[in-house]
C-alpha cells in the first residue's frame, strides 16, 4: 500500500534520512522507533511530501508520489497528524470535524451557511467523533479539551478525510498516563477489517508492542531493522545502537 525505495534526504554532506526502504502492506500496523534525531519525524515529512527527498521514490498503491505536493497525496488516500496538536480551538470539536468532511468532500466551506444542514457532512462528521469516542463532546470549543482528547480530535479529522495509509507522529507525546489507555484503544482500532494501513512513530515502548505488527528502527537516518517486535527486541544490533539508549 505504501512503499519507500532508497529514501534519502541529505543537508550538506549529511544524511538525515539515508536510503529507507519500507514496504506497508493493507491492514498493517507498522511501528517506527529510534532515539531523539534518528529521522522518524523526517522520513514522514518526506513521506507526505512536506521536504522533498534528495534521492529515492515513494510508491503508494504502486503509484510514484514523490514529486506530488501534500494535498495530492492527502487526495490519493495518505494522512498524517503531527507531533504538536492542531485543531480550531475556537470552533467546536464537531465543527472541526465538519469543515474536515467538507474540504475532503469538496464541497461549501461555509461553515455557518451550509454545514449545518447538510446532512451527510454532519452524519459523517458524527461518525468520525463517535469512532473516537468523542460524541459526547461534540458541543464543546476544542481548545477546552484535554490533551488526550485533542489527540482523539486529530484522528477524527484524519478519518473524515477517509484515508488509507495513516501517519501518526508521535500520538502519545504529552498525554497523561490514565488517558493512554483510551487513546491506545483508539488507534487499535484503526486497522482491523478496513484494510486501512498504520505507520506510527512513537516512544513509548509498552505502546509500541502492543500495536505494532512489525517495529523499524531508524538510528542516525538509516533503517537499521525491520521485523516482528520479538524478532526486532532480540536483535544484537538494536540492543547495542538503541535499546541501551534514553527513548
Amino acid at each position: 500500500m505504501l512503499a519507500t525505495r532508497g529514501l534519502t534526504w541529505r543537508i550538506g554532506e549529511v544524511a538525515i534520512v539515508d536510503s529507507v526502504y519500507l514496504d506497508l502492506a493493507p491492514g498493517e500496523f507498522l511501528g517506527v522507533i529510534g532515539p531523539n534525531g534518528a529521522g522518524k519525524t523526517s522520513l514522514f515529512n518526506l513521506i507526505t511530501g512536506l521536504r522533498r527527498p534528495t534521492e529515492g521514490r515513494i510508491l503508494l498503491d504502486g503509484e510514484d508520489v514523490t514529486a506530488l505536493p501534500p494535498h495530492r497525496r492527502a487526495r490519493l488516500g495518505l494522512g498524517r497528524t503531527f507531533q504538536a496538536s492542531s485543531v480550531f480551538g475556537s470552533l467546536t470539536v464537531r465543527e472541526n470535524v465538519r469543515l474536515a468532511v467538507q474540504a475532503y468532500r469538496g464541497g461549501s466551506m461555509k461553515l455557518w451557511r451550509r454545514a449545518a444542514a447538510d446532512r451527510e457532512v454532519a452524519a459523517a462528521a458524527d461518525a468520525a467523533l463517535d469512532r473516537v469516542g468523542l460524541q459526547h463532546r461534540g458541543a464543546a470549543l476544542a481548545g477546552t479539551l484535554a490533551h488526550g482528547e485533542k489527540r482523539k480530535l486529530e484522528i477524527a479529522l484524519l478519518l473524515a478525510g477517509e484515508p488509507r495509509v495513516m501517519l501518526l507522529d508521535e500520538p502519545m507525546a504529552g498525554v497523561s498516563a490514565e488517558d493512554v489507555p483510551e487513546l491506545v484503544a483508539v488507534i487499535k482500532s484503526l486497522t482491523g477489517d478496513s484494510g486501512r494501513a498504520v505507520l506510527m512513530v512513537e516512544h513509548h515502548m509498552d505502546v509500541i508492542l502492543e500495536l505494532a505488527d512489525r517495529i523499524a528502527v531508524m538510528h542516525h537516518g538509516a533503517l537499521l531493522a525491520c521485523d516482528t517486535p520479538d524478532t526486532v527486541m532480540a536483535n544484537a544490533t538494536v540492543q547495542e545502537a538503541y535499546l541501551g539508549e534514553s527513548l
